[in-house]
């Protein structure tokens, strides 16, 4: 029991992203965090289900951290349609890439293919983390890999929509 009491701390911690303070900064701009959009946008009463909360756990540290590799992202229904829905967490380096963003951003994108499933990116991001970016383009998994997703997703007919909460850079 205390092992799922340190766990279930951990992951509220995890949730909080960039912290307290982050939060507080963008409620004063006005704006919602990842999770109260992806909350809003939910339909009343159903689930969500979060893949990776634990992506990037204690990596990154020289960095700051980078909570949930920076996105949330999962399964909901949005208007009775079960969708993957991806949002950037502006609290987390305002949203910048790291490699691991990468990594769960395309897992989420394989999810959608191999289930048929609509994806709604909610995008808040600086793009990608500059002192990094040597990590996240190279190989046919990583960065690149994204938009020859979108392609694919295109082609088979799966809806994507793109709804520009704040920062939109580059790959954003």
């Amino acid at each position: 029991s205390s092992l799922m009491d340190s766990m279930r701390k951990t992951e509220a911690e995890i949730k909080l992203g960039g912290g307290s303070a982050r939060i507080e900064k963008e409620h004063k701009k006005g704006k919602m965090t990842a999770r109260e959009r992806v909350d809003f946008l939910l339909d009343e009463d159903t689930d969500f289900d979060e893949i990776g909360l634990w992506a990037a756990y204690q990596m990154y540290e020289k960095e700051g951290g980078c909570p949930s590799a920076g996105v949330v992202a999962g399964i909901g229904f949005v208007q009775g349609r079960r969708c993957m829905l991806v949002a950037n967490d502006a609290t987390v380096k305002a949203g910048a890439w790291f490699p691991m963003t990468a990594k769960k951003n395309l897992r989420a994108q394989e999810i959608a293919i191999e289930n048929h499933l609509p994806i709604i990116y909610l995008v808040d991001s600086a793009g990608v983390y500059l002192p990094m970016q040597d990590e996240i383009f190279p190989d046919k998994e990583h960065f690149g890999r994204i938009f020859r997703n979108n392609a694919v997703i295109s082609a088979k007919g799966i809806p994507q929509i793109a709804a520009i909460m704040g920062s939109c850079v580059a790959g954003g």
